[in-house]
């Protein structure tokens, strides 16, 4: 089937390949002459230098994906946290919901088994994720092979990111080709039958190119009966480095599939007392199927000392599918759980360009690192969904939890099966004016125009939505002495009526306003020394324009406040000294729905988390963490609760020599019986027993 009419496609064509001509026909003009040859009347520019150093461990002292800007982490006006690839080793991490344990205000809910699904500073969503600044909002699991470092960035980001994002955003940076060396493989066995590799190679072809190739395969099992995973990745790489420009072409190919677990019911308002591995349900009646297939290209290139320009061309397909048989309720009088069942398939094709350039310049005393950019984009999105039919009953005794009846599939009344493609188009400004020493002051704006043509396929209604929005960005950073700095910031940006996944329009909220969000916020950011880094921020985020149905015309839908969450962070990060490194978080928050004047649910008031790593020799080293969450709410009714919990976890590390090491982590130290993560008062994950996992990892 053609993915786009002739007509479309030329458009979407024009679109994204603009600012790669736009790149291109920049880099001609401010090459040297057309011969070769130097203009003596022009500047010289000297070959790349490489300088090597030791990277920090647990600390990132720059981030580009905030501003656009390589900047350092002190000097952003934002709460920023980071987790690198190195603790990501040490703690024997694959997914993101062991990374947002150490970034204060971020949790992670249940997701029903089968996606990501975070939770940040009190808004929940499944599509604020990225890669490399680049929207990546397919709901699925995603896997950390292939990251230089995960970055959670606080507040609204609309001026970088766009729509959404409205507590925060995920950005995965990837492992690409730089010219570097990296030669590194790995085996992983441990408890419930746990069995994954992960490589990285790469190196230097020739005097200007390199490749890179990170992957990863794992066939692994559980401490739920009957649950599995079993996933593959790789994602090559190869860059050419130039005198004054660089290019990057990567590709990645990554397929997951597992059952989906979505936990047990509840009882009495807490979780239903079982043992962990207790499935409710049928797990072989509950597969995930996700591939995601991605290509992109990005291209730097330096005009002169005072202005570049960056062009990124990103092209992804996603696939996915599942199926659930899950618990619905417990009847404690008959001592049996209620089933329900359904599955849906999502298919979306992304294509994104981006396209910025960076200029610098004085005016007078003050110094500007001006940003203008564009943004071009098309997502075409079709899903459908089916409700399973019990033909043999709808529920299970709490002693014998696995359904072994009939079931059929299809649509119900209420199933949905649609099409969507929107159409994204933006342009933004952004000047980082240094006034002084110890004053910076940055402001910027984005307008996107957010163009949606959704068709229910059920009924062949027609439904198009069109937003036209300013996003602005405002923050004042003082830096009284060269290691501290004080901020104060304020964002905005907003999410339209489709909803995050781009298939939640009807005829009632077709014609609304989008929701908006508004974060102010103001911090300390502390380097108490050159690899060791403290921050804090005290926020506010408001989330207006929330609909709902008029209590005098029931017919009709208006628009409210809707949300407030208040907190607090503090995080820790980086070393002690050169054998101790440590990272940590806490956060204290409190959340209200307008609407209700209820507590929020998914949201505990306080979360703290510490890992330490001491190597006492050159080869022998330990590791020891602690993570608490207080209790929290499983749905918006508040008739669950998640009881609080403490776990610890611990890791031994030996180096057998410069390239064979191996490492032991034990997850849950103490064996603590705890709830880890919900979807609904009835869909709570019980936190795994203790268990070991050993890696053998070897240097080439």
């Amino acid at each position: 089937m053609t993915l786009f009419a002739a007509p479309q496609r030329r458009l979407l064509t024009t679109a994204l390949l603009a600012g790669i001509a736009a790149t291109f026909t920049l880099t001609a003009a401010a090459e040297p002459g057309a011969a070769g040859q130097r203009d003596p009347e022009k500047p010289y520019y000297l070959d790349t230098v490489v300088v090597k150093g030791k990277r920090d461990k647990y600390g990132e002292r720059k981030v580009r994906s905030s501003t656009k800007m390589d900047m350092l982490v002190r000097d952003t006006p934002q709460a920023i946290s980071v987790v690198t690839d190195q603790l990501i080793k040490d703690q024997d991490m694959d997914g993101l919901d062991d990374v947002v344990r150490y970034m204060p205000g971020i949790s992670m809910a249940q997701g029903e088994g089968n996606r990501d699904t975070i939770v940040v500073r009190g808004v929940t969503s499944t599509a604020d994720f990225f890669t490399d600044g680049v929207r990546d909002d397919t709901q699925y699991i995603r896997d950390v092979y292939n990251v230089q470092r995960v970055e959670g960035l606080k507040g609204a980001n609309a001026l970088v990111f766009g729509r959404g994002g409205g507590g925060g955003v995920i950005n995965r940076v990837s492992k690409v080709a730089d010219g570097a060396d990296h030669s590194a493989a790995s085996l992983t066995f441990g408890s419930n039958d746990r069995r994954r590799a992960t490589g990285d190679l790469g190196a230097m072809i020739g005097d200007s190119w390199s490749a890179r190739l990170p992957f990863m395969i794992e066939n692994s099992n559980s401490y739920r009966d009957g649950m599995y995973i079993h996933r593959f990745g790789f994602n090559p790489s190869v860059t050419y480095q130039g005198e004054r420009t660089s290019a990057t072409l990567a590709f990645e190919m990554f397929q997951d599939q597992r059952a989906a677990d979505r936990g047990v019911p509840s009882f009495n308002g807490k979780p239903l007392e079982t043992d962990p591995s207790q499935f409710f349900g049928d797990p072989s009646r509950s597969p995930v199927q996700a591939t995601v297939r991605s290509g992109t290209l990005t291209v730097d290139h330096e005009l002169n000392q005072r202005a570049s320009v960056r062009n990124v061309l990103r092209y992804t397909e996603y696939d996915k599918f599942y199926q659930n048989v899950f618990p619905s309720t417990y009847n404690a009088a008959t001592g049996r759980v209620t089933l329900g069942a359904y599955n849906q398939a999502t298919q979306r094709r992304n294509w994104f360009n981006q396209t910025d350039m960076l200029l610098n310049f004085t005016t007078g005393a003050i110094k500007h690192d001006l940003l203008v950019g564009t943004e071009f984009g098309r997502q075409d999105t079709s899903n459908m969904r089916m409700t399973g039919t019990f033909l043999d009953g709808n529920s299970v005794p709490l002693s014998d939890s696995i359904y072994r009846g009939r079931i059929t599939w299809a649509q119900s009344a209420t199933d949905s099966a649609n099409r969507g493609q929107a159409d994204i188009a933006a342009a933004y400004v952004q000047d980082l004016m240094t006034l002084s020493k110890q004053w910076q002051l940055i402001v910027g704006a984005r307008h996107d125009r957010f163009k949606m043509d959704f068709t229910n396929l059920r009924n062949g209604q027609r439904l198009q939505q069109s937003n036209s929005e300013w996003s602005p960005r405002v923050g004042l950073v003082y830096k009284p002495i060269e290691p501290v700095s004080v901020y104060a910031s304020y964002s905005k940006t907003f999410l339209p009526r489709s909803g995050d996944q781009l298939s939640s329009l009807s005829l009632t909220t077709a014609a609304l306003d989008p929701e908006t969000y508004e974060n102010r916020e103001i911090g300390f950011k502390w380097d108490l020394r050159r690899d060791l880094s403290l921050s804090t921020a005290v926020y506010q985020m408001d989330r207006r324009n929330v609909a709902v149905v008029d209590p005098v015309d029931p017919t009709k839908m208006i628009l409210v406040d809707g949300q407030r969450n208040k907190g607090v962070e503090v995080s820790l990060a980086g070393r002690f000294s050169p054998k101790w490194n440590v990272i940590g978080a806490y956060a204290y928050q409190t959340g209200e729905d307008l609407t209700t004047g209820m507590d929020l649910a998914q949201l505990s008031r306080n979360t703290f988390s510490l890992w330490n790593r001491y190597d006492f020799t050159p080869k022998f080293g330990l590791g020891l963490g602690a993570m608490y969450r207080s209790s929290f709410y499983a749905a918006r009714d508040l008739a669950v609760t998640l009881p609080s919990y403490t776990r610890f976890d611990g890791a031994a590390y030996y180096r057998f020599n410069k390239k064979l090491g191996v490492q032991l982590n034990v997850e849950n130290l103490l064996d603590k019986k705890y709830w880890a993560s919900a979807h609904s008062n009835n869909n709570i994950t019980p936190g795994s027993p203790r268990a070991y996992n050993v890696t053998l990892s070897y240097g080439f």
